[in-house]
């Protein structure tokens, strides 16, 4: 194994709170241990990173192998005790992910499992999405301070050992976000097998990342300028060697022209002799090579003269998620509201309709709270389920709220998990017809806690469309009242509510069956 550690030292804010971030990642494990202060400023104290040959098991025969597994504990337990001498041991201060050399290995909950047993520390496997969600955190501080982003589509862009994350931000908001299965470890383990002619590999590699390339850059609109900011270990290194005299701390200008030359140099030498020459640890040596010929070819093929490279990596999105507690910001709220009127704009969905429907269930969400008891980040998910709601028409009139569900499950939601696409999902599904059954595909394997949370949200969401039945937008506000077993909506200066009221005589059951109240409508006079 390899280590590489550094440290910073000053004197601790009173009231800072010490906490430590765990990636465990394709090719290493890495930790950083900083202190939150009451603020939110978060200050790094040190760091560690052990190589490990997680990617190579899992990219090569689809498991993780015992001798790597163990060899994952022994690190672990290394990181544990350093971890008591900064006093970080309760388990709100650790936060531990595996990226997708973990989350794709099919022992994966024996590997999870066997780290718990040794450490006591728990391995959360992060999906697709919300590894893109915690890369835009970290990033997120750089796009809104410089200028020169402002006015230019950014593509962002970190070439993993496993995969590939891609995020377009145009004027702050998130246009696009994705995962390519194109990793440089995977890519180098696959060309491996084969025992190719030197100048065979990277003909073949060059062919596998163009097809990627070509995929990404049809995201990216041709109209104003580009940037492309690079993220990722093997490309800091590389600037490192075109930029020696300047250290990395804040966004990196690297020509183009540059790294493709040093690229080349680069994919002439073996794992072996990269090691040698640059002194690199041999997991980092493995993947050099196939990841800058994929930010080259990605530079190139967007008419770049450069790329901007920062120091950003994952514990620092992770870090940054620690420091407000997991809570979504308003602002990362507004990116993920986009990301679904995007969605639902593909399906050519009524967008006044849902706009007005997602309204009407925030206030209710907002002023039901004490009868529903979830927190916003929740209430967030009932937003986007009333956006989405419909989409399924666009595949059939007949059984279209289970289209619905089956179009938003697949799709693709910004700063949504797969969790979270489910729940949205199925409220979207239980917008009417049948209420929540434990034999529904979805619905079933969902733990308890999960099944209240969608019944909720579906109560709700069927409230608040039958207020929109007239599909005119006509009730633009309202006030909740409780009445003993009733809950009294009042619609300030409504003439007629006899529509709504028969909407809500149909759909108003599961909210009856949910939180043990009839609802009822009432014309209020202001």
């Amino acid at each position: 194994m390899t280590a590489a550690v550094s440290t910073e030292s000053s004197a601790s804010s009173p009231a800072a709170r010490p906490v430590a971030v765990i990636d465990i990642g394709t090719t290493a494990i890495r930790m950083a241990i900083a202190e939150i202060d009451g603020t939110g400023h978060i200050r790094i104290l040190e760091t560690v990173s052990q190589g490990v040959d997680l990617g190579k098991d899992t990219f090569t025969r689809g498991v993780i192998k015992r001798g790597t597994i163990e060899d994952c504990v022994k690190v672990l337990v290394s990181y544990r005790q350093l971890l008591r001498e900064y006093q970080v041991t309760s388990t709100d201060q650790i936060r531990v992910v595996a990226t997708s050399a973990v989350r794709e290995a099919s022992n994966r909950l024996s590997f999870i499992d066997r780290i718990y047993i040794a450490t006591g520390l728990t391995v959360e496997a992060l999906d697709e999405a919300e590894v893109n969600r915690i890369t835009f955190v970290g990033i997120k501080p750089f796009l809104d301070s410089e200028r020169m982003l402002a006015s230019a589509k950014t593509v962002v862009v970190e070439v993993g050992g496993g995969s590939t994350e891609v995020l377009l931000v145009q004027n702050g908001q998130v246009a696009y976000s994705h995962t390519y299965r194109l990793g440089s470890l995977r890519l180098r383990e696959m060309l491996e097998e084969h025992r190719l002619p030197k100048l065979k590999v990277r003909s073949i590699m060059q062919s596998q990342i163009g097809r990627t390339v070509e995929e990404i850059v049809l995201h990216v609109p041709q109209e104003g300028p580009t940037e492309l900011i690079a993220l990722g270990g093997d490309v800091r290194f590389a600037a490192s060697q075109i930029l020696p005299e300047k250290k990395l701390q804040h966004l990196g200008k690297v020509s183009t022209a540059a790294l493709e030359r040093f690229t080349d140099k680069v994919l002439e030498l073996s794992p072996d002799e990269i090691v040698q020459k640059y002194q690199i640890a041999f997991p980092d040596a493995e993947t050099l090579g196939p990841a800058l010929l994929a930010y080259s070819l990605l530079a190139r093929t967007l008419h770049l003269d450069h790329i901007l490279v920062t120091n950003v990596n994952l514990r620092d999105g992770l870090l940054k998620d620690m420091a407000v507690r997991g809570a979504w910001s308003e602002d990362f709220a507004e990116q993920v509201i986009r990301s679904a009127l995007d969605f639902g704009r593909k399906f050519h969905f009524d967008e006044h309709h849902a706009t007005h429907v997602a309204l009407l269930a925030k206030k209710l969400f907002e002023q039901l709270r004490e009868q529903h008891q979830l927190d916003a980040r929740t209430g967030l998910l009932l937003h986007v389920a009333a956006l989405l709601h419909e989409i399924g028409l666009y595949v059939n009139t007949t059984s279209y709220h289970k289209h619905s569900m089956y179009l938003i499950q697949n799709g693709e939601l910004f700063g949504l998990t797969r969790r979270d696409q489910l729940l949205v999902a199925l409220v979207a599904r239980y917008h009417r017809r049948a209420s929540p059954k434990p034999t529904h595909p979805g619905y079933a394997p969902l733990d308890r806690d999960s099944r209240v949370t969608v019944s909720k949200l579906a109560a709700l969401l069927r409230v608040a469309i039958a207020l929109d039945r007239s599909y005119s937008q006509r009730i633009p506000d309202l006030t909740c009242e409780r009445e003993d077993d009733r809950l009294v909506i009042q619609i300030p200066n409504a003439d007629d509510l006899s529509l709504e009221q028969l909407a809500l005589k149909q759909n108003g059951s599961l909210f009856e069956e949910t939180f043990g109240l009839q609802v009822v409508l009432r014309a209020k006079q202001v």
